[in-house]
């Protein structure tokens, strides 16, 4: 149960960094947020094992595993900021 809490505290903190870091207005809740870091880690932890040849799958808290996930966050959230400008613009 802790380690489920703990993946929320990372998703939350990895979110916002991207949402922060990255321009501009990103109308979303803190579950949305939550979900982004969470997505985001999943995405950082594949391109790092990917470039890195590290296991994703190894325990504990790792710097680079949290800054992996706030680069997969950054990527989500770019491809989420286009696509809703491709939606908007339609209408």
């Amino acid at each position: 149960m802790l380690a489920f809490m703990w993946w929320i505290v990372i998703g939350l903190v990895a979110g916002l960094l991207a949402r922060l870091i990255m321009p501009g207005n990103q109308p979303m809740g803190w579950v949305m947020t939550i979900m982004l870091g969470l997505l985001g880690s999943i995405v950082g932890g594949f391109l790092a094992s990917m470039i890195f040849g590290t296991d994703p799958r190894e325990p504990g808290f790792q710097t680079g595993g949290f800054i992996a996930s706030t680069i997969g966050a950054l990527i989500l959230l770019a491809l989420y900021g286009a696509y809703e400008r491709r939606t908007t613009s339609r209408l």
